[in-house]
């Protein structure tokens, strides 16, 4: 069984992104399972390409320096032909009512004097993410449900119209992970576009800076140590990173602290330990930029070779090549 997750190079990767989400790949991902660094997802909106083209050999870096393996791990662009060529044939079978009414396209579109035509049709460009390598599972939030039900929808209208071609794939909810949230606004998640980064911590931030992070992280004047996300959200918050990087519940992270200022420094030493090898080994590969194309090359042709029959009995079923 084959499971599908990607990582859009949108920003720098932050502890949120690694103990939700990157960090679960790495201990929980099989030799099947399948990891991309999704850089075309960031052309939707305007973007400066050479940060995208920087961010993404970042992405790349970072999840083999999280030790997912690098037999599983490719970068969306390096496989354009085949997306473009099947994202058409999709776009061929799907209908624009479908993606008008995603609601991603309504909320980023509202209210923009222009919108990309690639916002619109970008559920389809993820379809074919999916569809392509024959995903059989892909691990969502509630926010990508939508999209993923249309790639179902393209696999089965093809598979019943043209011939069987598609693996029909499923959305599947993962383990509840840490929501990591904002130091500086603990109101809001952590996030890469977030303007203000003194409450985001960065996967390569420096221990000094992290450690400075923390120490300016919002709690409150109640000067109580306890695990209440709605009357604490940010002492709340403070505690799910311990407890995330500490392999115990919030609650019983808490019983051990008394002080504010012991909290910060505790939460700061213990995210310090977790990042420090993925750092160096992320940094190690940026370093080497020989090592970083060669697995970048060599998991293009994976991800190609893995689509590749798939492709062409489309385009034959669709008649066309």
């Amino acid at each position: 069984m084959t499971r599908l997750s990607a990582a859009t190079p949108s920003g720098h990767a932050h502890l949120g992104n690694y103990l939700g989400a990157i960090r679960r790949w790495a201990r929980e991902g099989t030799d099947e399972d399948l990891y991309f660094v999704s850089d075309m997802h960031g052309m939707t909106t305007s973007y400066n390409p050479q940060r995208l083209r920087s961010l993404s050999r970042e992405m790349l870096a970072t999840l083999i320096g999280s030790s997912i393996s690098p037999d599983r791990v490719f970068v969306q662009s390096d496989i354009t032909a085949q997306l473009a060529s099947l994202t058409w044939i999709l776009e061929c079978t799907c209908t624009f009512g479908e993606v008008a009414r995603m609601i991603q396209f309504k909320e980023k579109s509202a209210g923009a004097k222009t919108v990309r035509l690639g916002l619109l049709t970008y559920p389809v460009l993820m379809a074919a993410d999916i569809l392509l390598p024959g995903a059989d599972e892909v691990p969502v939030g509630e926010d990508q449900m939508q999209h993923v039900e249309l790639a179902r929808t393209l696999a089965r209208r093809f598979n019943t119209t043209y011939g069987e071609a598609f693996v029909v794939p499923k959305a599947v909810t993962p383990k509840v992970a840490a929501r990591i949230r904002d130091l500086a606004n603990p109101d809001r998640k952590m996030a890469k576009s977030t303007r203000d980064e003194a409450g985001v911590v960065f996967l390569l931030d420096d221990p000094d800076m992290i450690r400075r992070k923390f120490q300016r992280a919002v709690t409150d004047g109640l000067d109580q140590v306890e695990y209440r996300p709605d009357e604490q959200p940010g002492v709340a918050n403070l505690l799910e990173i311990l407890g995330a990087c500490t392999d115990q519940s919030p609650r019983v992270a808490a019983e051990s602290i008394t002080t504010y200022r012991e909290l910060k420094e505790t939460v700061a030493d213990a995210v310090v330990e977790e990042l420090r090898e993925v750092r160096k080994r992320t940094q190690d590969l940026l370093a080497d930029p020989a090592e970083l194309d060669r697995i970048r090359a060599t998991g293009a042709e994976r991800a190609r070779q893995r689509g590749e029959h798939r492709l062409e009995a489309v385009t034959r079923l669709a008649g066309i090549g």
